[in-house]
């Protein structure tokens, strides 16, 4: 299996220093390091099953916008978007509902795992049509739960979930999906994904273009305006989507399902439910502010033990 890890802030090793785990933890939440680690014990049993005529790509951040797709993964059955969690306890997955389990009673838990990674799915099939990149079949959705300190009970749920002992079985469904590309079309398509060919402009409209039917409009619609846009490497953010479809991937915000058609949102940026709102403090949101001052203040405790052991405790 061919991987290409795209994963921000860690060095040509693969490996992520204690300054930039803090940056990242401040810039992705505070599960955003656990769950790399995750991905990783999951990338591994891959490895083992999975072998040439697919690609993984991991934690591939979309041309132009602040959205990352944890792994993508391609083969010839198909392509996945798969988000991995190291959450533990108890959750039930319910239609389009995330809940957590605790003393017999079902709430719904902070982050709405399962709309998350179906919006991600969505996110990824908007790049592929903004850049014109066709793939054979549809992208399926996917939460893995690579923890096995964590129990799922599901109902239906929105989309595939995997729990950590049945890491090996969705791998060999993968292999055993009924072929719809070739190894070369995997590998191509891939790096159209990561190096995104330039587009071709569209020809302009005619001044006054006549309407084939009386039916049909003049007027493009929103999809087309987004899909058909003559850009190269278009950026993409969230107000490219519809408004059923709002990004709050903030490890600290609430995402409890994914939006009904009627329900007005504000798809800003990634994350920025909770964050763009609020007044930030040094180009800083209050919840990073905060931690930044803990952890000075951690510090400082540190270096008063240190100074009262050396001037007031007697040598041994």
């Amino acid at each position: 299996m061919k991987i290409i890890d795209k994963t921000p802030l860690q060095n040509d090793q693969g490996e992520i220093s204690f300054g930039a785990r803090l940056q990242g933890t401040l810039k992705y939440g505070l599960s955003w390091y656990n769950d790399l680690q995750a991905q990783k014990a999951v990338i591994a049993q891959f490895e083992r099953m999975l072998e040439k005529g697919y690609v993984l790509i991991r934690n591939f951040t979309l041309p132009g916008s602040d959205i990352t797709i944890p792994m993508i993964l391609m083969g010839p059955g198909g392509t996945y978007v798969i988000s991995v969690t190291n959450v533990k306890g108890h959750f039930e997955a319910k239609g389009d509902q995330w809940n957590e389990l605790k003393n017999g009673n079902s709430q719904p838990a902070g982050i709405n795992l399962l709309s998350r990674v179906v919006k991600l799915s969505k996110a990824f099939q908007v790049y592929l049509q903004k850049q014109k990149i066709a793939l054979p079949g549809t992208v399926e959705a996917v939460l893995i739960s690579a923890d096995p300190g964590a129990h799922i009970e599901s109902v239906r749920p929105l989309t595939r979930v995997i729990q950590s002992d049945a890491i090996k079985q969705f791998a060999t469904s993968v292999i055993q999906a009924r072929p719809v590309m070739r190894n070369e079309q995997i590998y191509d398509i891939s790096e159209r994904i990561v190096f995104p060919r330039p587009v071709e402009s569209a020809p302009p409209p005619l001044s006054n273009p006549e309407p084939a039917s009386p039916f049909e409009s003049n007027q493009p619609s929103r999809a087309q305006a987004i899909f058909n846009s003559p850009q190269t490497s278009a950026p993409l953010n969230s107000s490219d989507f519809s408004e059923e479809i709002s990004f709050s991937f903030d490890e600290d915000a609430v995402s409890k399902s994914v939006p009904s058609a009627t329900r007005e949102t504000n798809p800003a940026k990634q994350g920025a439910t909770p964050a763009s709102k609020g007044r930030k403090v040094m180009g800083m949101t209050g919840m990073q502010f905060m931690i930044i001052a803990i952890l000075f203040l951690a510090v400082l405790c540190i270096l008063a033990a240190g100074i009262y052991i050396v001037v007031y405790l007697p040598p041994a």
